[in-house]
């Protein structure tokens, strides 16, 4: 299967590995599976209280908007991701390996009445196994892709370097860190502290102080004293100590 190499605009490369017909082929059962139960629950709440017209038409309607509000929904509101796409490590991305817009979701997910045919995505399996990125119609029209999620790689105590106190785990800044830092982000800083060392010194210094500036500026933390460097390893390591990060409520 092949893997997609892409370079972020800071120069990183990334490779995303594409996710096999069989997982997505389970993602998208697992998907129908929870939809067709919450179909049938309304059905027989409804059922209960109401006249049976009513209650068919309610059903019906309910129907419609869970086969096709659910794929959107949580692509473009759940980082790409359904609950069957999180159960099996998937996820749908740009073929850039950016965050799905939703004019994307849209469109591969309008597209999926093709690929449905002629029974249960009969035409989505024979273009997974003839694309070399194992996409089916939808994925390439909307030009997405759907991933397998690695695992964040373990915590090395190189990776961060961290200092004694480090501002950035104070109650206020790690709120801002939360709902303002996404996945792809963390990742990227990630890809970019553990290239650091197979850099050139100027490119190196280059790339973590206009990093660590764009960051400053976004969570509103002044440390004039600390080096670009040193600022996005700490960054990176609360990142990836999820224990400390507190709870959205």
């Amino acid at each position: 299967m092949s893997a997609l190499t892409i370079t972020t605009p800071e120069h990183v490369e990334i490779r995303l590995q594409p996710a096999g017909a069989a997982s997505r082929f389970l993602a998208v059962l697992i998907d129908f599976i929870i939809t067709l139960g919450m179909a049938g629950f309304i059905r027989q709440v409804c059922t209960l209280m109401l006249p049976a017209a009513i209650a068919e038409a309610i059903f019906i309607t309910a129907s419609f908007v869970l086969t096709w509000g659910w794929h959107v929904w949580f692509e473009t509101k759940g980082q790409g991701r359904t609950p069957g796409k999180r159960a099996l490590s998937l996820r749908v991305v740009d073929a850039r390996g950016l965050p799905l817009s939703v004019h994307q979701a849209l469109v591969r997910n309008i597209v999926r009445v093709v690929d449905f045919a002629p029974l249960f995505y009969g035409v989505a399996a024979v273009s997974t196994m003839v694309d070399p990125l194992r996409r089916r119609l939808g994925d390439i029209v909307a030009g997405t892709l759907v991933i397998r999620e690695e695992k964040p790689a373990a915590y090395r105590g190189e990776l961060a370097a961290e200092r004694r106190y480090n501002t950035l785990r104070t109650p206020r800044v790690l709120r801002l860190i939360r709902h303002r830092i996404g996945l792809e982000e963390r990742e990227m800083l990630l890809a970019v502290c553990l290239r650091a060392e197979k850099m050139s010194p100027v490119a190196r210094y280059d790339l973590m102080e206009e990093i660590a500036a764009a960051y400053r500026e976004r969570l509103d933390v002044e440390e004039e004293g600390v080096s670009g460097e040193n600022f996005v390893r700490d960054l990176t390591s609360v990142l990836f100590a999820p224990s400390v990060l507190p709870s959205r409520k």
